[in-house]
């Protein structure tokens, strides 16, 4: 966590720099703070750089001297990706995030490498009924309004499963700032983006979700309808909030649709996957090496172990690292332990994780397996 002053602002940001030529900006929702995004995240970061930020008002963020609109938070959006010397990014964005997102998409498209619009719409709700929220709020506290922004945020499946989470995220609304939570409501009642949203050229994800009561699918599918290269995903059984309800589904379009877009077939997509696993010094030798005769066998790796199960989202690169060394560990193929530890390098798996693993199959699997297992693992990092 860190921060930084904009405009006066004390802004609340996470920048996660991998150093990579791809970085995903994500912008939250109305009375979240960009905590909402951590499991997104979490399978996410083998992908690019991550900078998440608490909007003006809301989390850590303080509050600007005169209120915001749309075009303030997305102007200060762009100021932080300029302190951080992000010159161009995927901007995902959710609700009012989303909202945000597309006037970039409009006004600043130069800056945009994708966008992907999360439960959102160029304008949500009425006058009415922005002001009758933004008058109880003012009378009576945002406590008063908590219980029914849940039934809207989240599934019934995620009320009667996941009650502990659900009363986090109740807290995180009711303990949002006052005059922040009230000025964005009054920013998204007073936005229209609907007759610019059709001049935006960019490559768009929307999602919308089947239990979403702010942003019902039929709105975010109306959206996407009118960008012009715009596609829509709709996730199952999920509310506002997919990115809490479901993340592993969002990761997956995500990925789908920023890494994999250009890749038109399993093995493409196998061989990105392979090269940011192995390296590309060791796949252009195992290519080079490649013969006639075990050409079907190599495309078989590479579609299956690399593209069909490597590139899936359920896991990151780290934990399907220590899975792997597990496994060949066990079956005492040592000659591919040795590449998939030297691969660690890659895959952010450290020292202390390999000698857990291998401590672990030490039980499962056998002392001796474990020793040569060891064995192995101190004849490669000795060496570096």
């Amino acid at each position: 966590m860190s921060w930084t002053i904009l405009q006066g602002i004390p802004i609340h940001y996470a920048y996660l720099d991998r150093q990579s030529p791809r970085t995903f900006v994500f912008i939250n929702s109305l009375g979240t703070d960009f905590r909402i995004w951590d499991a997104v995240v979490d399978k996410l970061k083998d992908y690019g750089n991550i900078l998440r930020f608490d909007k003006p008002g809301h989390g850590l963020s303080g509050l600007p001297s005169k209120p915001f609109k749309i075009q303030d938070y997305a102007e200060l959006t762009l100021e932080l990706m300029d302190f951080l010397q992000i010159e161009r990014a995927v901007v995902v964005g959710l609700s009012i995030g989303g909202i945000i997102a597309q006037y970039l998409g409009v006004h600043h498209p130069l800056r945009i490498e994708k966008l992907i619009l999360s439960n959102t719409a160029p304008k949500i709700g009425s006058t009415e009924t922005w002001n009758a929220r933004i008058e109880k709020v003012r009378n009576e506290g945002i406590e008063s309004i908590a219980d029914m922004v849940m039934k809207v945020w989240f599934s019934e499946q995620f009320h009667r499963e996941r009650s502990a989470e659900l009363l986090g995220y109740r807290n995180m609304l009711a303990n949002s700032p006052l005059e922040g939570y009230l000025m964005a409501c009054a920013a998204i009642r007073d936005n229209d983006l609907s007759a610019e949203i059709t001049q935006i050229q960019l490559p768009c994800l929307c999602f919308g979700g089947t239990a979403d009561g702010s942003t019902p699918p039929v709105l975010v599918e109306s959206m996407a309808n009118a960008i012009p290269d715009a596609q829509f995903v709709l996730i199952s059984d999920v509310g506002h909030i997919p990115c809490v309800e479901a993340p592993h589904k969002i990761v997956h379009e995500i990925l789908d649709f920023v890494v994999y877009s250009d890749t038109k077939s399993l093995y493409q997509k196998g061989m990105i996957t392979r090269r940011s696993v192995l390296g590309d010094a060791h796949v252009d030798r195992a290519e080079a090496n490649k013969t006639e005769f075990d050409r079907t066998f190599q495309e078989y790796i590479t579609n299956n172990a690399w593209g069909a199960i490597w590139s899936r989202p359920g896991l990151t690169k780290r934990e399907r690292s220590m899975l792997t060394i597990a496994v060949l560990a066990t079956l005492g193929q040592e000659e591919e332990l040795a590449m998939h530890l030297r691969a660690t390098a890659n895959t952010g798996t450290s020292l202390e994780d390999i000698k857990e693993t291998l401590l672990h199959i030490a039980i499962y699997a056998g002392v001796p397996v474990s020793n040569t297992a060891f064995r192995v693992a101190k004849k490669i990092f000795e060496k570096e």
